[in-house]
């Protein structure tokens, strides 16, 4: 990752920006949406895989900022939100999607499906993602 960030700096014009958009293991919230209201029915679990890949990407940011590659010039987090009709469809999803980096406990699923069983008629389910966005700056050589 850290030869992908030296090539980008390679192409970049001095002062140029580079956008670090990515999401971020942070154990997701498991939710039920209407017009009214939203419930939290429980938490992902974040697998190894997941956790492995925010942290090289971590690693890799922070190398090529000690090699004065880049300068930080802004950081924050903000909510993401992937949305499904139904638990159904929403599990399909995860088990093809997300497999290697995030589970979902049986317990949360079936407090999910309930909830969304006596919600509203327009009642939909998501996956509330923590992501995280970062403008760097490319320093001159």
């Amino acid at each position: 990752m850290v030869h992908a960030l030296d090539e980008i700096r390679r192409v970049l014009v001095p002062g140029g920006l580079l956008i670090d958009l990515r999401p971020l293991s942070d154990h997701w919230a498991v939710e039920v949406e209407t017009s009214r209201e939203r419930r939290e029915a429980g938490r992902v679990s974040d697998l190894p895989a997941g956790l492995a890949d925010d942290e090289a990407a971590n690693q890799a940011v922070a190398e090529a900022e000690a090699k004065n590659w880049f300068q930080r010039e802004h950081q924050e987090f903000f909510p993401f939100y992937y949305t499904w009709d139904s638990p159904v469809e929403m599990q399909e999803y995860i088990e093809k999607e997300w497999e290697d980096f995030i589970g979902i406990d049986e317990e949360v699923w079936k407090e999910l499906r309930s909830m969304w069983a006596v919600a509203n008629a327009d009642a939909r389910v998501r996956v509330r993602v923590k992501m995280l966005i970062t403008l760097w700056r490319r320093r001159g050589d």
